[in-house]
């Protein structure tokens, strides 16, 4: 039977993605200010308003796509949640450098015009930007007759948010002893979508209809769910300073993401018999017959945010923390190390 026990055989690798943007931010530093906070590769860009009347405050941007999760939206012809995920996707990007989301604009290109589907593609970026208080101040759309095979398109979008310097995460903080906590994910939310669409689609032989046997419910559906935002929870605890990292697990999975707020004399260990994967993840596993391993390096698992708390405000986090669209859970803990992810399978 043909399986897919590596990423990579989907045509997607890790590792040359990691060595491509290694030799960009070469590129990309050459371009930073005094102005610059932060550096490449962290989860927003900062950029310092200090001298222009605004404080010591920071404007914090970031990019992004859908992926190949739009490939579902096209077999499905379900459009108004793909503009959802992106702006979610977004908002939890910024929120790790500590910020509260501005504006959002939003980039469609399609090789026609089709009215009803631009709506459907704006109602979910709509719903996103008033779910995170965001206002969407513009976008481009482009028609490019020919680029784009007939109902398809491409979505990307551009946040900028505020972050007060006292907020913002300092990685010199984190030190071994620290608690990882992690905060549950809706399903795949935006990443791993070559694989699970090989798994299910290819592998499996399955249609969007199809009933999954893990989780009792469609494979369209499923693989549909919104990305959640994690805004309204976190965002109170990160102004008590009850937060001192924080990881949006996405592409790369928890060594990819969680590396990249570590400072060089930690390692991370990621504890996976603290909570049950969902039953989508189980059931790409079976059906593409991949390694454990492989799948906590590819998707979220589970979990879509991994926050690092000191033990001694465990106590005031339970207290203060309200999460009614998600379920916290212990993660693992900071190690002395060298910026390293291990993890405990």
């Amino acid at each position: 039977m043909d399986k897919a026990r590596r990423y990579s055989e989907s045509g997607v690798d890790l590792e040359l993605s990691d060595k491509a943007k290694a030799r960009l931010g070469e590129l990309v530093r050459t371009t930073f200010t005094s102005k610059v906070g932060g550096d490449f590769g962290d989860f927003g860009a900062a950029f310092s308003l200090k001298g222009m009347g605004k404080g010591d405050n920071y404007l914090v941007s970031s990019v992004d796509g859908v992926g190949t999760k739009l490939k579902v939206a096209f077999m499905t012809g379900r459009h108004d949640t793909v503009g959802h995920d992106l702006v979610n996707h977004l908002v939890n990007d910024i929120l790790c450098v500590g910020a509260k989301p501005l504006f959002f604009m939003d980039y469609i290109g399609l090789g026609k015009m089709d009215g009803d589907l631009v709506y459907s593609l704006i109602k979910g970026i709509t719903d996103g930007c008033r779910e995170n208080g965001c206002a969407l101040t513009g976008g481009e759309t482009a028609e490019m007759p020919g680029f784009y095979e007939q109902g398809e398109y491409d979505i990307a979008g551009f946040i900028v948010g505020l972050a007060q310097k006292g907020m913002m995460p300092d990685k010199s903080r984190l030190k071994a002893g620290d608690v990882l906590v992690g905060f549950s994910s809706s399903g795949l939310h935006t990443n791993g979508y070559s694989l699970a669409r090989r798994a299910f689609f290819e592998i499996g032989k399955m249609a969007p209809d199809d009933i999954i046997p893990e989780t009792k419910t469609r494979v369209g559906d499923e693989l549909l769910r919104v990305h959640l935002s994690y805004l309204d929870t976190l965002y109170p605890v990160m102004e008590k300073k009850l937060i001192k990292g924080l990881a949006h697990i996405t592409g790369g999975g928890f060594e990819g993401n969680i590396s990249r707020i570590l400072p060089s004399n930690v390692d991370a260990v990621v504890d996976t018999g603290m909570w049950f994967p969902p039953g989508i993840f189980k059931a790409i596993q079976r059906l593409a017959d991949v390694e454990t391993e492989e799948m906590y390096r590819v998707f979220n698992m589970g979990i879509g945010m991994v926050a690092v708390v000191s033990p001694e405000d465990i106590p005031v986090l339970k207290k203060t923390l309200k999460a009614p669209n998600c379920e916290v859970v212990p993660a693992g803990i900071l190690t002395e190390g060298s910026g390293k992810v291990v993890l405990k399978l």
